[in-house]
């Protein structure tokens, strides 16, 4: 099925989905709004294969090889010959729905536009464009290149043509699907994880235990590779306070409503992992 993918954004998420779908022989155009953006996720898309070189799950040589089928823009119009165009912008509709609005112009009629976005109604983007039937949710987790799951939403009127495009293009590049067949806010795996962030959050606030205790709590007691908290400082703090807000704005659920603390952290620039202090210190 190998052809042409336009990735919108060039973040963690986008350079991740770019890396798999390049090494699973993609044509890839990975787009930014600047050429300093796209050279950061070229940048962390090497060092990515190379680590995997170095432990031997991939070859030397694959990794010039995947790059080699990269290529960079700050041009949407460089979209226009994509098969499968996959947005990972910033989660927020707005932004969403401008860039969907803008590919829905540029892009091939029967190209499949898909949002990786993890808790906004693939309907309320869809409605950004006149061919609804095309749009699909494609739920990357991070980082993607470690990351097996890809949970594909369904919006009110995505066809199921472009729903098993979706899928055959995941499978392809290493993923294991879920379906989600009602478009719910916040899906299935961000509904889950929210509510027992928000939750993990309200224990922290209320000094009933410490960020290192309770995600122990959760290692050892319920099997999690990794605590609410831990995952929340490598997703990003930011991206489940806006996540919680999201699902909270569509369904009035106070399990929901983000604590004061999540909106603090984010106000004060502690995001986690990316900005070196979240829930835990990573400036060392």
């Amino acid at each position: 099925m190998a052809g042409r993918l336009a990735i919108i954004g060039a973040g963690l998420m986008g350079s991740g989905i770019a890396q798999v779908a390049a090494q699973a022989g993609w044509e890839v155009t990975l787009r930014d709004l600047d050429d300093a953006a796209t050279s950061r996720g070229v940048a962390g898309i090497r060092r990515s294969l190379e680590k995997f070189a170095s432990k031997g799950a991939i070859q030397a040589d694959d990794v010039e090889t995947t790059l080699g089928r990269i290529t960079t823009t700050t041009d949407l119009e460089a979209a226009a010959g994509a098969d499968i165009v996959v947005e990972a912008v910033f989660e927020r509709l707005d932004v969403k729905q401008e860039v969907f609005r803008q590919l829905d112009k540029i892009c091939r009629p029967d190209a499949v536009l898909a949002t990786n976005t993890s808790a906004i109604p693939v309907t309320q983007i869809a409605t950004a464009t006149q061919r609804p039937e095309s749009v699909v949710g494609t739920h990357f987790f991070s980082p993607v290149p470690m990351m097996k799951l890809c949970e594909l939403v369904r919006g009110y009127k995505t066809s199921d043509a472009t729903l098993a495009t979706a899928r055959s293009f995941a499978e392809e590049i290493g993923k294991t699907c879920v379906v989600v067949n009602r478009d719910i806010a916040g899906f299935v795996t961000t509904r889950l994880i929210a509510a027992l962030v928000v939750e993990a959050v309200k224990l922290v606030e209320s000094g009933v235990v410490s960020p290192e205790d309770l995600d122990v709590a959760c290692k050892l007691g319920f099997g999690h590779a990794m605590g609410p908290l831990a995952t929340t400082d490598l997703t990003g703090v930011d991206v489940l306070l806006h996540a919680t807000r999201n699902i909270y704005t569509d369904t009035a659920d106070e399990k929901f409503f983000p604590p004061e603390l999540l909106q603090r952290m984010v106000t004060a620039g502690d995001l986690g992992r990316k900005t070196g202090r979240g829930f835990y210190d990573y400036s060392e």
